[in-house]
Order: structure tokens, then sequence, then C-alpha cells
């Protein structure tokens, strides 16, 4: 739940100090929500969807339900090297640059572009 927090927070180019302040709480405690050594209460979740313009289930779409789900919310998952990019600096940036160009040929030659420098550096395709 954390990491949707953060993502959505650097989605909309929002600092924790100012999303901690229109929540009443310290850039410290987002921080806390963010890396999951907090719990976020059904009260600061419902606030948290109000303050990033998503509705509460945007924090809670990929959850698995049940028995086989056994990591905790502060335990370390396997790293998903998708999600680790989107909620880069950098992979932000990268959406939105590529989100904001309008040529579909324009598109495909940076998709081309990146694909070719990934196959020289033998990166594996997410």
């Amino acid at each position: 739940m954390g990491s949707r927090v953060k993502l959505r927070r650097m989605a909309l180019e929002i600092s924790q100090d100012t999303l901690g302040k229109s929540m009443g709480v310290t850039f410290q405690q987002i921080q806390k929500y963010e890396k999951g050594v907090n719990r976020i209460s059904a009260s600061k979740i419902y606030e948290l969807a109000g303050q990033l313009e998503v509705p509460i289930q945007y924090f809670f779409d990929g959850y698995v339900d049940g028995p086989s789900y056994g990591a905790g919310f502060a335990e370390d998952i396997e790293s998903d090297p998708f999600m680790d990019l989107i909620q880069s600096p950098e992979g932000i940036q990268l959406c939105r640059y590529f989100a904001s160009i309008k040529d579909p040929k324009v598109k495909r030659r940076v998709l081309d572009l990146v694909k070719s420098i990934a196959e020289t550096e033998g990166a594996d395709v997410l």
C-alpha cells in the first residue's frame, strides 16, 4: 500500500512534506507509510485517497486475499522490476514524457531505441 502512495504522490509531483501538511502529519510519517514501516489506518487511507485524487480501491488493486499470501505489510517481497521502474523518479519522468509524444511512429522509434539499448546490455525483458 505504501508503494502505491509513493507512486501516486510522485506522479502528482507532490513532496512528502506537502502531503504530510495537507493531512496534518509530518513528512517522516509519510515516509514511514511509503516504506511500510507504519500501517495506514482506514481513516488515513480515506484521507490519502482524497489528497491523491484516487478512489480508495487504488490502494488495494492487486492484493491477493487468502492464505496463499504470506508476507506482512513491512516484509520484503520479491522485487518486481516493473514496479521498481515506475516508482523511481526516472521511471515516472520516462512515462510522463513518453505519454506526451503524439506521433505513433515516433513512439515506435523510441521503443525500438530502448529495446536496442536493453538488448545490447543483455537485459531480460520484464
